[in-house]
């Protein structure tokens, strides 16, 4: 191979790794946080409303799991029973009352803030009044909860002790770990993905790649000529 051809093998080579490096970091990043869910028949359907708006009908089933997600397509789904007859079994119905079978996931050691052990998963049967919200129910049976100044839930019986939809790479620990403070967006539980207002990773290899093959082109058009 001449050293023309080498040269060349090697900024496209470079090329696409800067390219590889790019989509790599952009598929890492996750936010932990709640997220809340509709038993939709057999199957769970990531909630449309918030807790804090959305009002369950007797009988209703619903769920919150925390974890790490990039949004609420890659969000986890709650585990564990989630049938309102085993759930409320024991709560017998009463007039002017409702019972909503909640289901409550803490989620895996891997998705755990650093120090904190996560609970079991468990459920339980919430007996609350006719107009009562989801965020209601809750609170009567997985007391104490805590909230951001967005209306974003934190905190299920003190899980977590602090954090609220901060930002996760690699697994690794957040970025920030703040209390009650953060960029999430608020009442459907899902993390709001921040713009801090500098070029992404995947558009900055994106410019370094043109640049690259854009060199690469000139060196040929120079060889041209003096073929």
């Amino acid at each position: 191979m001449t050293r023309r051809l080498r040269a060349l093998a090697a900024l496209l080579l470079a090329a696409a790794c800067l390219l590889s490096a790019g989509v790599g970091q952009a598929q890492a990043v996750g936010y932990r946080y709640w997220s809340f869910w509709d038993r939709d028949g057999g199957h769970w359907t990531y909630a449309t409303q918030g807790p804090s708006t959305a009002r369950p009908s007797d009988g209703d089933v619903q769920g919150f799991r925390f974890a790490v997600s990039q949004d609420s397509q890659d969000a986890a789904e709650p585990r564990g029973t989630a049938d309102f007859a085993a759930v409320c079994a024991k709560t017998p119905a009463q007039q002017g009352r409702k019972r909503i079978a909640l289901v409550l996931d803490f989620g895996t050691k891997a998705d755990a803030p650093s120090g904190e052990t996560p609970p079991a998963p468990r459920t339980a049967c919430a007996r609350v009044p006719a107009d009562a919200t989801t965020a209601e129910a809750l609170a009567a049976v997985a007391g104490p909860l805590r909230y951001d100044t967005n209306a974003l839930l934190c905190a299920i019986d003190g899980y977590p002790r602090k954090g609220c939809g901060e930002q996760v790479a690699s697994g690794k620990s957040p970025k920030s770990d703040t209390t009650d403070t953060n960029g999430a967006k608020g009442e459907a539980g899902e993390a709001k993905k921040t713009d801090e207002g500098g070029p992404t990773v995947g558009l900055v290899a994106g410019g370094a790649v043109v640049v690259v093959l854009a060199g690469a082109a000139v060196w040929q058009a120079r060889r041209r000529r003096h073929a």
